[in-house]
């Protein structure tokens, strides 16, 4: 159907960002840019495809807005996580810049565009914003957030608002010490922070939901250039290439594909892999198995209802298949880590969302992953839940409207969706014998029962308190009771605390030799490689505190704990 042409009001902005000694200055106009000889193209013959919410055409790329959300472990809060383009253009960037960039958008409409300094890095459920700003164009408004790499929020917010129409023109000028923005008679000034001395720029765009009842949702990126000025330089970096140089003779996959065959895995981040290049080459080289930490969990892949976000898993799928690696799907089906619109879904709706999300997201990644964790973290933490004939089922969304049939639910609908995979059932505190064991093998027994089709069953060792230690018989043990029921076992997400470093390498190689002597052990997967991203960092902190959980420390040097797994995968 052809739209009226007023149905579509275009305005095309020109946002400029120019970093001269120190000071930035942002100024938006009706479609003109500087002619410098020197600037590059940042748009045209660089990957655009996989930015989240966004689509490559003849005219530029159109950004649709995800609004994608990080809720903390209990439901609540829901830190923004806006696109980054991971796997597309950066800068690299000396001295003083200027940035171009063309916005194409119907009125109602919010076009923002986002320069870090570094790429954001999500620690489980927070989100570490670097150094950088962002840029909104609305009708009539231009605004600038800055962060500084100091917190979650940005250091500086400034706006400025006038009556005239949306084909008006803003200027924000950096110069004289001022960030000076400009809009009809009004002014705002703030100071630069540094947002570019880390000497890279990544690129992010997101949209807000129209405001206009009748244009569509989205604008167009229709150009973008940068180029350096008064001795500065700006130079296009395009995303490395995913595959990485064959492992050495003394690497974890190649000894573990000598003794016994066994895939040593890794949980791995999406956001830095092609941003560091010692975090990118680590994980090829040591590593035959990866897991997918955070890419595709709930809240993450599908941040609406209506909206699937598959990039962030489809880098490290295509990082694992040019790198000769099997991937583990984590987590189809959880307690935590859902959106907010799942967790406000009605009783009555949930099993539908449920199966929904299975079928879109095994779909989506069947033939590509050889494992799923279907239903992540079953049983309870709550001890009253295992008093008096309790089955110990942890009562969340899912278990609420559907009781313990969302996990025969949850699996039957895996199975058809990706009938090749392995499914396994993932939990914490296995490694002990107690009430989560006892309960455990209870519903592995039910399950099995009615014919729930599930392969196994996925031990975290988690070992952050003195009460979490892992002892080799119990551990065998527990392989052996599921072998019993015709299930495989996999060490799934192991991580020690690391003090003292004797204690940390004894726990990883006590694991390690449990699992080789298990016949049906078939993976031994660490719950990330290095310190720098560990999951244990504590949430909030700038500079991040990190933990000293992993087997690599946060300058990428091998720990103790990965001399222990050579020598036991050695014999």
């Amino acid at each position: 159907m052809r739209m009226h042409p007023r149905a579509w009001l275009a305005v095309a902005v020109v946002v400029v960002v120019a970093v001269v000694g120190g000071w930035v200055a942002v100024s938006a106009g009706d479609g003109a840019s500087p002619d410098d000889d020197r600037a590059v193209d940042v748009l045209t013959g660089h990957d655009w495809t996989h930015l989240a919410g966004a689509t490559a055409g003849p005219g530029g790329v159109r950004i649709v807005g995800l609004g994608g959300r990080i809720v903390r472990q209990d439901g609540s809060g829901g830190q923004p996580n806006p696109p980054v383009n991971l796997r597309g253009p950066r800068l690299a960037v000396s001295g003083p810049v200027e940035i171009t960039a063309g916005i194409d958008r119907p009125a109602g409409q919010s076009a923002v565009l986002a320069l870090h300094g570094d790429v954001p890095v999500v620690y489980d459920e927070w989100r570490h914003n670097p150094p950088g700003l962002a840029v909104t164009v609305t009708d009539g408004e231009l605004s600038l957030a800055v962060w500084d790499g100091r917190g979650n929020e940005p250091a500086i917010r400034r706006r400025a608002t006038t009556a005239a129409s949306a084909a008006g023109t803003v200027t924000v000028t950096r110069a004289g010490g001022q960030l000076t923005v400009r809009l009809g008679d009004t002014s705002l000034s703030v100071t630069d922070p540094g947002v570019f001395s880390s000497g890279r720029v990544f690129f992010g765009a997101d949209a807000a939901p129209s405001t206009s009842p009748s244009g569509p949702a989205g604008w167009t990126l229709t150009s973008l250039r940068a180029a350096g000025l008064d001795g500065g330089s700006a130079t296009v970096v395009d995303a490395p290439t995913l595959g990485q140089p064959a492992p050495g003779p003394g690497s974890l996959r190649v000894l573990a594909e000598a003794r016994r065959k066994l895939p040593v895995g890794v949980a791995v981040a999406a956001e830095p892999l092609l941003a560091d290049d010692g975090y990118r080459r680590l994980i090829a080289a040591q590593f035959s198995m990866l897991t997918t930490e955070n890419a595709m969990k709930p809240q993450f892949v599908h941040p609406q209802p209506d909206r699937y976000d598959f990039t962030g898993g489809d880098l490290l799928a295509d990082f694992a298949a040019a790198n000769g690696m099997a991937v583990h799907g984590h987590t189809l089906v959880f307690g935590e880590a859902n959106p907010r619109w799942m967790q406000d879904a009605p009783a009555g709706r949930r099993e539908q969302i449920m199966l929904d999300h299975i079928s879109a997201v095994a779909g989506h990644y069947r033939g590509r992953v050889a494992e799923w964790d279907v239903v992540n973290e079953p049983l309870s933490t709550d001890s009253e839940d295992y008093e008096d004939g309790g089955t110990g089922l942890r009562r969340h969304l899912w278990q609420r409207a559907m009781g313990e049939t969302y996990i025969d639910k949850a699996f039957a609908a895996a199975r058809t969706a990706d009938p090749g995979a392995k499914l396994y059932l993932n939990d914490f505190g296995l490694e002990a014998d107690g009430e989560r064991w006892d309960a455990l093998l209870g519903l592995l027994g039910r399950l099995r029962e009615r014919g729930v089709p599930i392969d196994g069953v996925g031990f975290e060792a988690h070992i952050h308190e003195a009460g979490d230690r892992v002892t080799a018989a119990v551990l065998q043990d527990h392989f052996a009771d599921l072998a019993r029921l015709g299930l495989s076992a996999r060490v799934s997400e192991i991580d020690v605390y690391g003090d003292p470093a004797a204690g940390q390498a004894e726990q990883y190689a006590t694991a390690l030799t449990a699992c080789l002597a298990a016949p049906n052990c078939t993976s031994y997967t660490t719950w990330g490689v290095t310190d720098r991203y560990g999951s244990t960092t504590e949430s909030g902190t700038y500079p991040p505190q990190v933990g000293d959980d992993l087997i690599f420390d946060r300058n990428l040097a091998p720990k103790a704990a990965f001399t222990a797994l050579t020598r036991v995968l050695r014999g």
